[in-house]
């Protein structure tokens, strides 16, 4: 007997709540729009119409493959994020709820001051910090900064998505070492570094470990590498009084504040997520004294 979209619907549903998956309500419905190419203002108007045997036969397979771990953000290609909607793939970590806490504290910096503002994300992965601040702040300038070519590639591709060509562009680089003299001057750096300590990425959930890139997780023996080297070698990057400000796990807050502060950061803070964990750390540089 054919089903229905909200057949189909209610079966994927089920079947990823079985899996432990939190957000399978949402899961669901993109897979369904996908699979049959509908926005979901078209899902939920075409929901008690009968999908064709092509389409079922799509979305059955999407499902089989996200039962087996593959996350629902690879399997569409895209995902959103503060009110964006991203291209993904396996080459950029998949945008979280968690990174938002780090661009609202961007985004707070920067509305206020004057027009003209520059931004780095440093180690952009899919550039989703940037691009956030860029959209909420049309006072910006964003570089978006990453090592890796093909995340470089998204995030290119995501600057033309967003329609921000004018206020963002991408460069390649490499946060371990010193910034090149053509990145300087910024008020604002944010950075969502590794922070996964090496031992801890073979334990992690096999839709992360298996499918998300290493490098963009792999932050050395105890998490801390990045944080040590952007503190010490950024800091050059940042005008007088600028800020860096750092996503860092959720038992790393105090080390971070402590790297920074041997760094010579003043007016360092942590901020919570919603999730009540210390997700955010930032400091200012300091003025020549």
């Amino acid at each position: 007997m054919p089903a229905t979209y909200n057949d189909l619907y209610l079966d994927a549903r089920k079947a990823l709540k079985e899996m432990g998956v939190e957000q399978a309500q949402l899961e669901a419905r993109e897979l369904l729009c996908f699979a049959s190419g509908k926005d979901r203002k078209e899902f939920f108007r075409d929901l008690t119409l009968y999908a064709s045997d092509g389409v079922e036969k799509r979305f059955r397979g999407l499902l089989n493959r996200r039962q087996a771990g593959e996350p629902v953000a690879y399997l569409i290609g895209e995902w959103e994020f503060y009110g964006l909607t991203l291209e993904v793939c396996r080459d950029v970590l998949i945008p979280r709820p968690d990174t938002e806490t780090l661009v609202e504290r961007g985004i707070l910096f920067a509305r206020d001051l004057p027009d003209g503002v520059r931004v780095l994300d440093l180690c952009a992965g899919s550039g989703c910090v940037g691009l956030a601040v860029a959209d909420s702040c049309p006072n910006t300038r964003v570089i978006l900064a990453e090592w890796c070519a093909d995340a470089l590639r998204v995030c290119r591709q995501n600057i033309l998505r967003c329609g921000l060509s004018q206020q963002a562009s991408a460069a390649q680089v490499d946060a371990l070492e010193p910034p090149p003299r053509i990145l300087r001057d910024f008020d604002l750096i944010l950075c969502n570094p590794p922070y996964i300590p090496t031992l801890e990425v073979g334990r992690l959930d096999p839709s992360v470990r298996d499918y998300e890139p290493r490098m963009a997780l792999d932050g050395g023996e105890d998490g801390l590498k990045f944080y040590r080297a952007i503190a010490k070698k950024w800091k050059q990057a940042l005008k007088p009084g600028g800020k860096l400000a750092f996503e860092v796990g959720y038992d790393q807050a105090q080390a971070v504040r402590d790297i920074m502060a041997r760094n010579g950061y003043r007016d360092i803070q942590a901020t919570m997520d919603p999730g009540m964990h210390w997700r955010v750390v930032e400091g200012s540089a300091p003025f020549p004294s």
